[in-house]
């Protein structure tokens, strides 16, 4: 009989060891193993952050910096932050390595080769016109996305800076669901109008007496003018590798998130979240040590209540 109970109670706790060891747990889990790599691996600055604004901290911990949320989406690692300045190499990317869930995530700025990348998704266009008429349609823009004046506008964006200035994204957390959903979140100007005309106005500033250039010019002034009728909102893009599968993430919804960059006042006031799908958390199989250790609890525990019942 005792022999039997000794079974019985071993199999029990054994089994509620296997338990607790192998269900995925009921919460959202962040980014593991962090790391900066890529072929411009030193091209990146973290942003630690107080209550109300982000400032440029190198000492910070890039696992702190990425433990926010869409709630509370604290300071970022900026990939590419020399992308707007004289000399930056565009076929250079910093990418934000790790696992999540127990799978790797890369996450990296943009080259030039991604922004030409041809017929993306099917389409007759590069990726860069795809994300372009898909930043001023989403935005309420979409009549002159698909006019010969949005055309132009697309071009002197490209020309002026305008990808370079959406290649360095800033990444302030990457979390995962129990469902498997990966969220990220990406500091931004919560109205990034201004980094849409800065290419307008770089062409306006050019002085011309060609009749064809002056009637573009006086159409791209009234185009700026109808884009400062809104808040114009769009995240910086990405490209992510995960879950066998590669491809570029972006938001045209920003939530505000409660502060502002130091310097410039502008910067990190709005949260854009992508949610990438993905499987739940791959669920650990217990070592055989651990079963061994549960198996010794077990025995223990039935001698002290043999001894105790003689």
């Amino acid at each position: 009989m005792t022999h039997l109970l000794h079974q019985a109670l071993l199999t029990t706790i054994l089994a509620s060891g296997i338990s607790a060891i192998t269900l995925a747990p009921a919460y959202a889990t962040g980014i593991k193993n962090v790391s900066i790599g890529g072929s411009a691996p030193t091209d990146y600055l973290l942003y630690d952050s107080n209550a109300t604004e982000t400032y440029v901290n190198p000492t910070a911990s890039l696992q702190t910096i990425l433990s926010g949320n869409a709630a509370s989406p604290t300071g970022n690692v900026e990939l590419a932050a020399s992308s707007e300045k004289a000399g930056f190499d565009f076929t250079k990317t910093t990418t934000l390595n790790g696992t999540i869930g127990g799978r790797a995530i890369g996450i990296s700025s943009l080259t030039q080769s991604d922004w030409d990348t041809a017929a993306y998704k099917g389409s007759n266009k590069t990726f860069g016109k795809y994300w372009f008429d898909q930043a001023l349609t989403n935005n309420g823009f979409e009549a002159l996305a698909l006019s010969p004046v949005g055309t132009s506008l697309f071009n002197i964006f490209k020309s002026n800076g305008g990808f370079q200035r959406f290649s360095d994204p800033n990444l302030s957390y990457v979390n995962q669901s129990p469902e498997g959903d990966v969220s990220i979140g990406l500091a931004g100007h919560y109205n990034a109008n201004s980094l849409f005309t800065k290419s307008i106005d770089q062409y306006l500033n050019i002085k011309s007496t060609d009749k064809v250039v002056i009637k573009e010019q006086a159409q791209l002034r009234s185009a700026k003018d109808e884009l400062n009728t809104k808040t114009i909102q769009a995240s910086e893009v990405f490209k992510y590798t995960y879950n066998g599968l590669t491809d570029y993430g972006y938001s045209f919804k920003a939530t505000e998130s409660g502060l502002t960059e130091r310097g410039d006042k502008v910067s990190h006031t709005g949260n854009y979240e992508v949610i990438l799908a993905g499987p739940p958390a791959i669920k650990h199989v217990p070592e055989p040590g651990v079963l061994l250790s549960l198996a010794g609890v077990a025995t223990v525990g039935w001698k002290r209540r043999r001894s105790k019942s003689i």
